[in-house]
């Protein structure tokens, strides 16, 4: 007789045909594709926005590389591919999953849902050969998708700079400029339409591969 594991379903289609096992992912269950996709077809705060279109993670993501970038050129640094990569692909499990909780949920989730996140985190650092986060890097990051947060709060959904900072407890000030437009035009803070916030993000991501 199977066993119950075995009688549920616990894998997802991918665009190109492959498989993904939510409960135990592997890095070859997606391809650069479907991730790209999967994240540009994935809403940030919870799909609500200002504009026609909603913000995808594949937009935020971008985002917060080049805040860090920037971070980086300020003090006179460069952040390394492999770093940007890492920028880049901070969100990539929900892609994955095609789901970005928002954060007044995520008490309700439970440790079961912390865990299958955990899994795909860990199942895309490995394929893509991604560093663990050091502290200080991951204060850095913090602080770039923080900021990108404000930003997007008071320019995407209409949070205004007060809500920001007292119900939405996000402490740094929302950047004026948005910093995609020198790189992809535009108007500034704009959604990108999904077959195009894949089509940056894909060659970003192959750009950065082959640089890493």
């Amino acid at each position: 007789m199977a066993s119950k594991h075995q009688e549920q379903r616990a894998w997802v289609r991918m665009p190109s045909g492959r498989r993904l096992d939510l409960l135990d992912p592997t890095p070859f269950d997606w391809d650069d594709s479907d991730l790209a996709l999967g994240l540009a077809r994935t809403y940030r705060w919870g799909g609500h926005s200002a504009w026609p279109l909603p913000l995808s993670v594949a937009q935020h993501s971008l985002t917060v590389m080049h805040v860090r970038a920037a971070a980086c050129h300020a003090a006179g640094l460069t952040l390394a591919p492999l770093d940007a990569l890492r920028e880049l692909l901070h969100d990539a499990e929900e892609g994955l999953l095609g789901f970005d909780c928002v954060s007044p949920l995520k008490p309700f989730m439970g440790e079961a849902f912390k865990l299958l996140s955990q899994k795909l985190e860990a199942a895309v650092f490995l394929r893509y050969g991604l560093p663990r986060w050091t502290p200080k890097e991951h204060a850095a990051h913090k602080l770039a998708d923080r900021l990108a947060a404000a930003s997007e709060a008071l320019h995407v959904t209409g949070w205004s700079a007060t809500e920001i900072a007292q119900t939405l407890k996000i402490g740094v000030p929302p950047l004026q400029h948005d910093p995609l437009q020198p790189v992809y035009g535009g108007t500034a803070w704009e959604p990108w339409p999904p077959a195009l916030a894949a089509q940056r993000f894909l060659a970003e991501l192959e750009r950065l591969k082959a640089l890493s």
